[in-house]
């Protein structure tokens, strides 16, 4: 990954922006499609589009979602301590003495979550799991209406936890499920800028993936509305090389081995022998992985949409999925950008994907 890449890497997933709250995110990751794609604009559900080969046939879409998991404020009480919900899924045990920071009108505002001292709890309650609902959100506010004249009931918060990059070009952040997904499309896209393809190629950061809509909400009103012939959804998995990873039911999938493959209903067979002819012609190592039902990724709204759209994903192994600090191997993503790119240039007006 060359200093350009890292540096908007870097950005974007230092840039707070959970579901529903993905402007930031989606202006920083705009900002550089304009760079090198032919058209760039947003969309009423919060997606954002960069366009390359205007009139290409077929059009091939290419999504990552841009939003993370967050917290919202709930309530705010005389004391000045906010009390708040989760955006997306998380495990309560790992926001016990987070720093936050929560995205109000006015700017950011830093706050710690806290919870009773363990030496202040009854014996019986000290082996309990954590409760999100026992929790609390302190500012430093002195009074509730010194709180309130800061934060409000409805604003979004996300650990303060950016970037930091290990040995071995691993890095670990919060929000990289799945803000990887949305920079490898455009990733690929700047790629295809350097040999334009025959296809006309739309890279879609989506919005609003974790809050549990299926296949998330914005990826349903963009495939609607772009109504592509193919689709490459990318999105991140688990990763299986760490203490305790069960890869009987998994799968074998260690950080630095490549882009991860999905084999089930939601996927195209056609597409996919197609990507596994490309990664091996490109020489790019790869792993399957089983979804027999839903891929709980933005494919299981693109490819029932309209009459039915060709769709793939491609996956990025994720250590420590939701929480503070996810891990990934830079080389995965790196193939991965490659290989959707060199599937792109493949296609033709005369495809056909047609499962016969």
């Amino acid at each position: 990954m060359d200093d350009r890449s890292l540096t908007f890497l870097k950005t974007l997933l230092n840039t707070p922006g959970p579901s529903g709250f993905e402007i930031e995110a989606a202006r920083v990751w705009r900002r550089e499609a304009e760079g090198f794609a032919d058209r760039v604009w947003a969309d009423v559900s919060g997606n954002s589009f960069a366009l390359l080969s205007p009139g290409g046939r077929p059009r091939v879409m290419l999504a990552g979602h841009i939003d993370e998991i967050g917290l919202m404020v709930t309530h705010v009480d005389e004391h000045g301590f906010a009390y708040f919900s989760a955006i997306g899924g998380w495990d309560p045990e790992v926001l016990v003495g987070q720093r936050v920071r929560i995205l109000t009108k006015d700017g950011p505002v830093a706050g710690a979550i806290g919870k009773k001292a363990i030496h202040l709890q009854e014996k019986e309650d000290r082996d309990k799991a954590s409760k999100i609902k026992d929790l609390w959100i302190d500012i430093g506010a002195r009074s509730g209406d010194e709180a309130k004249q800061r934060v409000r009931v409805g604003d979004a918060a996300v650990i303060d936890a950016d970037l930091i990059e290990l040995p071995g070009a691993r890095i670990v952040s919060r929000s990289l499920d799945n803000r990887i997904g949305a920079l490898v499309v455009l990733e690929a896209l700047r790629l295809l800028a350097d040999q334009r393809p025959l296809a006309e190629a739309i890279a879609v950061a989506t919005s609003q993936e974790e809050i549990g809509y299926p296949g998330g909400g914005g990826a349903r009103t963009s495939a609607f509305g772009l109504d592509p012939a193919v689709a490459i959804v990318v999105d991140v998995t688990h990763a299986t090389d760490y203490p305790s990873a069960e890869k009987k039911e998994e799968g074998d999938h260690p950080l630095g081995s490549g882009p991860v493959l999905n084999r089930g209903s939601a996927v195209n067979p056609v597409l996919l022998d197609r990507l596994v002819q490309v990664a091996a012609a490109e020489g790019i190592a790869f792993t399957f992985e089983a979804s027999p039902r839903s891929t709980g990724t933005d494919a299981d709204a693109i490819y029932a949409a309209r009459s039915g759209i060709a769709t793939a994903v491609v996956s990025i192994p994720n250590r420590y999925m939701h929480s503070p600090n996810e891990m990934v191997a830079l080389e995965d993503l790196e193939r991965a950008a490659r290989l959707i790119a060199a599937f792109v240039r493949t296609l033709g007006d005369a495809d056909d994907f047609v499962p016969r």
